[in-house]
C-alpha cells in the first residue's frame, strides 16, 4: 500500500513538471507562430506594393504608347505645316 501511494505521488510529480514544460513549449509555440504571422502579413503587404507598382508602370507604358501611336498618326495623316514666313 505504501509502494502505491509513493508510486502515485511520484507519478504526480511527474505529471505536474511535465505539465510545466509543455506550458513552457505552448508559450514558446504562440510567440513563434505571432512572428511567423506578423513575416506573412509584411509579405503581404509588399506584394500588394509591388502590385500597385507594377499595374501603375503598366498604365505607365501604356499610355507612353499611345501617345507616340497619336503622335505617328498625326504626323503622317495631318498636310505637312506651310511657313507663314513664305506668304
Amino acid at each position: 500500500m505504501w509502494k502505491q501511494l509513493i508510486s502515485i505521488v511520484k507519478k504526480i510529480f511527474t505529471l505536474a513538471e511535465q505539465t510545466e514544460r509543455n506550458e513552457g513549449e505552448i508559450k514558446e509555440i504562440r510567440r513563434e507562430l505571432r512572428e511567423v504571422v506578423s513575416a506573412i502579413e509584411r509579405l503581404a503587404y509588399e506584394l500588394r506594393r509591388t502590385s500597385d507598382r507594377e499595374r501603375s508602370e503598366r498604365e505607365k507604358l501604356a499610355l507612353s504608347l499611345e501617345n507616340q501611336l497619336l503622335k505617328f498618326e498625326r504626323g503622317t495623316s495631318l498636310p505637312p505645316q506651310e511657313d507663314p514666313a513664305k506668304e
